[in-house]
């Protein structure tokens, strides 16, 4: 019978390694450090609405609990991770780690742990710091600046983590984990974002300023993932994904009920604050995607300008239109939510009268600064490219 012929040795070894590669699942810190990510990022937009539709009240609320959890889960499960590499002669990392201060793991791992030490002192030093200076008025205080250094060193620690297998991975496998990946490079551009909001707000999309932060903090990770993953579309796929995180956050907060507890309150709140209607980012993501295909012949650098000045056209074409939208009445309804504002704004505030915020006082300052968000998009389009082609060869 024909199907009782023994197959060829080659054919047998690639249907062996076939089989074998799809059985491997995703390792359990990988997922340990996503869902630690998924907590800081949850925990995150859940503190920021809570500040400006409640205030502080305690240091004990969900939100906070939430985001300090990001650190507690990858703090033990990168530590056991090390300690496990370290002392175990059979651990299954040990060839491909990398050792500091005598021990070994992951560089990942290592990158992970740093984060949540920072994560965890920056507990106690923000109940202090509130204790000791009264209510936050910018999100970047020094105890803030060390949580989102922590958080940061944990996002960042958690794609170095799955960089590392997807580059020593093929076949099916490799394909899974890419989706892991995508959301790793999620998180970090939500977090990056997300640290620029106090220069994004919708009121500001008219000045130069505005579109120099988005070019600062955007561009670098659609080359960067561009480099990393074999997906033409990646760029796309993380500024889709981030898109859809962000609408869901915005209708979720806005049904639950929340009141203001600390005053002045300027705006009559009934639930909490959303945050802002996400940036247009998947325009230029997409834009980004299909020129670079268009152009890899060319050198990096000759690349980086093609790119950085498409990204920075093609965001300019559709979010300064979009501003207006969004200053109108039209917008200011549950699913764009211009109308939701903290309670602590004043009515007398540009936000409140939707009125444009001039960050800029001269033409000239004006056309300065649309400039450097240019040569920005290209600088970090140029630094995401060159930091992508390292992001491949990270095997530990």
């Amino acid at each position: 019978m024909a199907g009782s012929l023994p197959l060829p040795a080659t054919l047998q070894s690639r249907v062996a390694a076939r089989v074998s590669t799809e059985s491997l699942s995703i390792p359990w810190y990988i997922w340990c450090n996503v869902l630690a990510v998924a907590c800081s990022v949850v925990g995150g937009v859940w503190d920021i609405s809570w500040h400006e539709t409640v205030g502080r009240d305690s240091f004990w609320t969900p939100a906070h609990l939430l985001m300090q959890l990001c650190g507690i889960l990858s703090g033990f499960g990168c530590g056991y991770l090390i300690l496990d590499t370290t002392y175990r002669k059979d651990a299954p990392l040990r060839a491909n780690s990398v050792s500091v201060w005598g021990f070994r793991g992951p560089l990942g791992a290592f990158i992970c742990a740093w984060g949540a030490v920072g994560m965890i002192t920056s507990a106690p030093f923000d109940n202090w710091w509130h204790n000791a200076y009264g209510l936050d008025v910018k999100i970047l205080s020094p105890p803030h600046i060390l949580l989102a250094l922590g958080m940061t060193g944990i996002r960042f620690g958690t794609l170095v983590m799955v960089l590392a297998e997807v580059n020593r991975a093929t076949a099916e496998y490799r394909a899974r984990l890419e989706r892991v990946l995508f959301f790793s490079f999620v998180f970090l551009l939500a977090m990056t974002v997300g640290i620029m909001q106090e220069d994004t707000f919708h009121f500001f999309m008219h000045g130069a300023k505005f579109y120099l932060v988005v070019m600062l903090a955007a561009p670098i990770w659609f080359a960067a993932v561009s480099r990393a993953s074999d997906n033409r579309w990646a760029a796309t796929i993380v500024t889709g994904v981030y898109t859809l995180l962000h609408l869901s956050f915005m209708q979720i907060l806005q049904l639950v009920p929340a009141v203001p507890k600390l005053g002045p309150v300027y705006q009559n709140i009934t639930h909490l604050v959303p945050p802002d209607f996400p940036l247009l980012l998947i325009v230029p993501a997409f834009v980004f995607d299909v020129v670079r295909r268009r152009i890899t012949d060319l050198n990096r650098w000759a690349q980086a300008a093609i790119l950085g000045a498409a990204s920075f056209a093609s965001f300019l074409a559709v979010q300064w239109p979009f501003a207006n939208f969004l200053m109108s009445s039209a917008a200011r309804n549950r699913f764009f939510a211009a109308n939701n504002m903290p309670y602590f704004m004043p009515p007398n505030s540009h936000w409140a009268r939707s009125i444009w915020y001039p960050t800029e006082s001269t033409p000239l300052q004006f056309a300065v600064r649309m400039l450097l968000a240019l040569a920005a998009a290209i600088l970090m389009i140029q630094l995401g490219l060159s930091w992508g082609n390292w992001m491949r060869r990270i095997r530990r």
